[in-house]
Formats: C-alpha cells, sequence, structure tokens
C-alpha cells in the first residue's frame, strides 16, 4: 500500500486563506509562510496531503492563469513556495497542486499571440474559435479555453506538470478537465506518468462516464461529484435510497480506480449551510471518512465554518474567507466538529484498506440503511439513521439500535 492510498487531503484556497487582494500585481507579497502556520494543524487533524487551488500568477481568482511557471506575487515568489513544500514534506504532508489548463486568461500571453496571428496561424491553433472570436469557457468571456488536442499544447502542458513535479511536488489536481475530453489528456498523463511514475493526478470530473474517462485519460481518480451530491440531498430528503442508489454506482467505480470523495470544495456551498438539519452534519462526516475512496476535507469544513456560493462575481466569497494567521485564531465553536473529524480519521487509520473496500448496501429503509464494507477477510460494518426515530439496521447480519439522527460502526 503506498502513499496514494493512505493520503487525506485538506484542501486549502491559498487566496482567499491568507487575505490576498481580489486583483493581481506585481507586488510580491509573501503571504505564503501563513501556511506553514498550519501544516501542524493540518497533522493533528489527522490528515496528510495538502491540497491547493491555484498558486500561479492570475489576473484574479487564480483561475485566470497568466504565468504557469510564477507564483502569484500577491502569495510570494519561489522562495517561499519552496519553504513551504519543505516543510510540509518534512511533516510527511503530500502536497497537490491545482492546475488550470483547460483555459488561461485572456491577457495571457499564448492568447495575445493567437489574436495576432488569428484562427489559421500555427499561434492561433493553440486556443479554440467561435468563427474570428477566441472562445471563452462556459460563457467567461476573460477565460479563453486552450486547445488541448494540439500536440503543441500538450506539450507546454507537460513540462509544466514536469516542471513543478521536478520541484518536489506530489500530486496535481487538472482543473475543468472534462472539457477537452479523456483523450486529449492522454498522451499527457502518459508522458508525465513516464518522467513520474509516483505522482498522483487526479481530474475535475462533473458529469459523464467517470469510469470512460479514467480509463482513457489514465489519470489515477476523479471528483466523485455524484456521491458529493447525494449525501446532502439524501439527507436533506431524509431519503436513504437515493443514498444506496448512488452508493452503487460508487461500488462499480472502486472497481477500477478510487475517487476522491468530498462534501465540500472551493466552488459549492459549505456542507453546513448546504444540510438543513446541523444534527446531520455527524453524517455527512462520518459517510465522507469512513466510506472506500480517497478523502478530501475542505479546509474549514472540519470547523463548521458557513458559506453559500451563490452567482456573480462576488459568489464564490463566502467559501473562499480569509483565515487566521495561526490556528489559535478559530473561534472555539468549532472543537466539537474538530475533534470528530479526529476520532472517524483515527478509526480510517486502522482500516487503511478501507480505500478501496468492496462496498455493499443493506437493510435499506425508509429510516435508514447500512453498509458492509470487506476486503480480504477483513470487514467494518456502518449503519446510518436518516430518521427522527429510533431504528434498527441490520450489518452483517447483527441488529444494531440507533437512536434519531444517528450513526453506528461495528465490526
Amino acid at each position: 500500500m503506498g502513499w496514494t492510498d493512505t493520503v487525506i487531503w485538506w484542501h486549502c484556497y491559498p487566496l482567499g486563506f491568507v487575505g490576498a487582494e481580489k486583483t493581481g500585481t506585481d507586488q510580491v507579497e509573501h503571504r505564503l509562510p501563513q501556511l506553514e502556520n498550519w501544516l501542524d494543524y493540518v497533522i493533528n487533524l489527522g490528515a496528510n496531503g495538502l491540497l491547493l487551488a491555484p498558486i500561479f500568477a492570475s489576473k484574479s481568482h487564480g483561475y485566470d492563469t497568466l504565468d504557469h511557471f510564477r507564483i502569484d506575487p500577491r502569495l510570494g515568489d519561489q522562495a517561499d513556495f519552496d519553504e513551504l513544500l519543505a516543510q510540509a514534506h518534512r511533516r510527511g504532508i503530500k502536497v497537490m497542486l491545482d492546475g488550470v489548463f483547460n483555459h488561461v486568461c485572456v491577457d495571457h500571453e499564448i492568447v495575445v499571440r493567437a489574436k495576432a496571428g488569428g484562427p489559421d496561424s500555427a499561434a492561433g491553433a493553440w486556443v479554440k474559435w467561435v468563427g474570428e472570436y477566441v472562445r471563452g469557457f462556459e460563457g467567461n468571456f476573460d477565460l479563453v479555453e486552450l486547445n488541448l488536442a494540439n500536440p503543441a499544447v500538450q506539450d507546454y502542458v507537460v513540462t509544466v506538470l514536469n516542471h513543478w513535479l521536478d520541484r518536489g511536488v506530489d500530486a496535481w489536481r487538472l482543473d475543468a478537465a472534462y472539457s477537452p475530453g479523456a483523450q486529449a489528456w492522454a498522451p499527457i498523463v502518459a508522458a508525465v506518468k513516464k518522467a513520474h511514475p509516483d505522482s498522483w493526478i487526479l481530474a475535475e470530473v462533473i458529469h459523464g462516464d467517470y469510469i470512460e474517462f479514467q480509463a482513457t485519460s489514465g489519470v489515477d481518480s476523479v471528483t466523485q461529484y455524484e456521491l458529493w451530491k447525494a449525501i446532502w440531498s439524501s439527507l436533506n430528503d431524509r431519503n436513504p435510497h437515493e443514498l444506496a442508489w448512488t452508493l452503487g454506482r460508487h461500488a462499480e467505480f472502486l472497481e477500477h480506480f478510487k475517487p476522491l470523495t468530498f462534501i465540500g470544495n472551493h466552488d459549492v456551498t459549505r456542507i453546513a449551510t448546504k444540510l438543513n438539519d446541523p444534527a446531520r452534519l455527524r453524517l455527512a462526516t462520518a459517510l465522507l471518512l469512513l466510506l472506500p475512496g480517497v478523502p478530501s476535507i475542505y479546509a474549514g469544513d472540519e470547523q463548521g465554518f458557513t458559506g453559500e456560493k451563490t452567482d456573480g462575481p462576488t459568489g464564490d466569497d463566502a467559501v473562499r474567507p480569509r483565515f487566521p494567521d495561526e490556528p489559535s485564531g478559530l473561534a472555539p465553536f468549532g472543537a466539537d466538529l474538530f475533534a470528530e473529524h479526529q476520532r472517524l480519521i483515527a478509526l480510517r487509520r486502522t482500516h487503511p484498506w478501507l480505500v478501496g473496500a468492496q462496498l455493499q448496501v443493506v437493510g435499506l429503509s425508509d429510516s435508514g440503511l447500512g453498509i458492509e464494507l470487506t476486503s480480504e477477510g477483513r470487514r467494518l460494518g456502518l449503519a446510518f439513521n436518516f430518521s427522527d426515530q429510533p431504528t434498527t439496521i441490520e450489518v452483517f447480519a447483527q441488529p444494531i439500535s440507533l437512536g434519531p439522527v444517528a450513526w453506528a460502526v461495528t465490526d
């Protein structure tokens, strides 16, 4: 079992985390060291991976990249990142970077050259076009889509990925990987894996055939948005049947790869806000940390942070807040939920085989469901009561009595 089977990610959006300006600047502000203050917190939580949202020079929110080889001056410089990476590795924390390659800022030099050359030029072939106009990503005209079917663009992406892996980074998240499609990523992933076989490559896939995408692209994992939706939706609707159906899909995925599981990230409403009953947050957390897959905890969710994602220019601000300079600055109200995360992660650490366990739903009713997890003679049972009344759920032929909105574990 390698590091990729035992990693638990703590997902951080650095620009918001350190309170950086909303628009890019050439003035270097050494803010990355603030993240070093949180590395022991990550270890204390029980996690051992740091997933960083974009840290490269950009015009505003990080997903409008201007330079894939330069640290955003609002965060610091290369020396700041090298030190953060070194400090993380000294603690046994793996580091994943967010690679935004489906699109770049309209002011990126690639786009400037493409516009100057036009759609029929060699430079123009680096981006996608709609007639005589460069194509904006999902209606955002400030984000121009790269043509990842172009071998020259593929070589460029490989160069960026390998550059940072050569510097010691352990993993990559491929933002909006679903957009160019799996075939476009296949030669990129193959080239990177040849140079860095121990690296871990995660693709952001929101919809479509996860199994086909993973097999065709060669990535190690994809984001499990189906399970994310089913967890909060089934808990809100008191509908275990929705979760049971999705867990059947999840079991199929596990036969091919280990999905990245999550109940929060930088693009969605906080789980503590999404759930209409705060008592159900414990059930959501248990599902995240005990189900098979590679868990990712969005920074602040372990403290019960709230925040709603809305449409508009400032719609992400509530889910990408500034954090205190050090963990000691956190409000005390999140201590109990943090401790719950610690207990669940400790339980998972004693059963590391859960990452790829076989999964079967049992005892399904309108009140709740049981989950049997097995692997090579090892087993763990989970029981969840979705209702506001006591119930009994049978797992491994053993009846488990549960109070309202509660969960239990048995082996």
